[in-house]
């Protein structure tokens, strides 16, 4: 079957792979290291401030964690002597590992959440898909090439666009994905992601250009799974964020669900 039926665009981090012991791991690390060991935050936390729905980049979320905690402690973030650019490079150091040229960290060891299948059945259920993540192309390639094997997808990554909730990002996606198969301009939108910042993306796509059909999945990460009460509270906060639907895995977001989702629409 052609791609006729909608596009369908992922976000990467949570819902593709899981990223709660690498880049979670690595905002840890950093917010511990440049607070002196005074601040070491949990998913919790982690979540609390992604939850505000501007933090979608990691390096910004663990500046911004290290200056809330000496904020709390009574200093002027102005005053603080922290260096971003110090802080990057020990968070890479820890997600890439120390030798840039030859991966050994975090991003070794992330457990994939679908498979070189689910892609497949999108594409014969008439499903275009591409994807748009804030992860730096070489870390998204090497997840989506390198252990997916799928063959130079449609990616939209940090160095392509702003960060989310800025849909530019988005919006290029879909441009790529038009050209590429041929695609009516007119096709439904669907963005799955795992935060706030996702679903707020959609919801200014769909201000941004209202005479298409926009719909935000929330896909619930792995790291909140295991606690049910957690599970619905994050869910809770995806849909008042604006998802239409929330799913615990981003396989279970079939070509034949999406067809239902969008009828409704």
């Amino acid at each position: 079957m052609a791609a006729d039926r909608a596009i369908l665009v992922f976000d990467i981090d949570g819902v593709v792979r899981d990223v709660s012991g690498s880049y979670r791991r690595a905002i840890a690390d950093a917010v511990e290291h440049f607070t002196g060991g005074g601040f070491r935050p949990h998913s919790g936390d982690i979540d609390a401030l992604k939850s505000e729905g501007i933090w979608n980049n990691d390096w910004d979320a663990s500046f911004e964690l290290v200056c809330r905690y000496f904020e709390g402690a009574g200093r002027e973030r102005s005053q603080l002597a922290l260096n971003y650019d110090e802080l990057v490079a020990f968070f890479q150091s820890r997600y890439r590992g120390p030798d840039d040229r030859a991966w050994t960290g975090y991003i070794c060891d992330e457990p994939l959440l679908s498979t070189p299948a689910y892609f497949e059945s999108l594409t014969a259920g008439g499903i275009a898909w591409g994807f748009f993540s804030g992860a730096m192309r070489a870390e998204a390639a090497y997840v989506l090439e390198g252990k997916l094997g799928l063959q130079s997808p449609v990616l939209v990554a940090m160095e392509d666009a702003p960060g989310k909730p800025d849909p530019t990002g988005l919006f290029s996606a879909i441009e790529l994905l038009e050209k590429q198969q041929v695609l009516a301009k007119d096709l439904p939108v669907i963005y799955a992601g795992d935060t706030v910042g996702d679903i707020y993306t959609v919801v200014k796509a769909s201000k941004q250009q209202p005479e298409r059909v926009w719909v935000g999945i929330g896909i619930l990460p792995p790291h909140v799974l295991d606690d049910e009460a957690r599970c619905e509270a994050y869910a809770a906060r995806l849909k008042d964020a604006g998802a239409a639907e929330v799913f615990r895995n981003v396989e279970e977001l079939t070509a034949a669900r999406l067809g239902e989702l969008i009828k409704r629409f």
